[in-house]
């Protein structure tokens, strides 16, 4: 999707796994990744691909709109086991050097439990920014749709 945008609009896109993730899956000290994130963040006209919940609200003090794609989870557990398949042995392109494609059970259950731990929490930051413009995208034709109505 924001490769998509991307094509749409002109807008640059920030991979937040590409810049989270060092070598070997390593994750960064919080300290480190709000200091990360407020760097990118700092220039106009941004697309910013990735959840991270820790900077979310940082992030959307600074933006303009909101895209949540929210599909069943069914669907998001089919895509990362695809993504796993499709991408395994090698890194992804929006994903940091050195962190090859693995599976992991944890991050199946993190997704199926998705819905119930940690979709109450986005919901209400996304209402505290009442006045962003957000598009809350539940399924392939309501992304179709969104895209064919943007413009640059």
């Amino acid at each position: 999707m924001a490769r998509r945008l991307h094509d749409k609009t002109g807008l640059n896109v920030i991979h937040l796994d590409s810049f989270y993730h060092q070598p070997n899956w390593t994750e960064p000290p919080k300290e480190q990744w709000v200091k990360t994130v407020e760097k990118l963040i700092k220039g106009d006209n941004w697309i910013i691909d990735g959840n991270y919940g820790g900077t979310m609200e940082i992030r959307m003090e600074r933006c303009d709109t909101v895209i949540w794609l929210d599909f069943p989870r069914t669907i998001c557990t089919w895509r990362v086991l695809k993504r796993f398949l499709k991408n395994r042995d090698r890194v992804r392109p929006d994903m940091a050097e050195g962190c090859v494609e693995r599976f992991e059970w944890e991050f199946i259950k993190y997704v199926w439990s998705f819905p119930r731990e940690k979709q109450p929490g986005i919901e209400a930051r996304v209402n505290k920014f009442s006045e962003l413009k957000t598009y809350r995208l539940k399924s392939n034709r309501e992304v179709e749709n969104f895209l064919e109505n943007i413009s640059k």
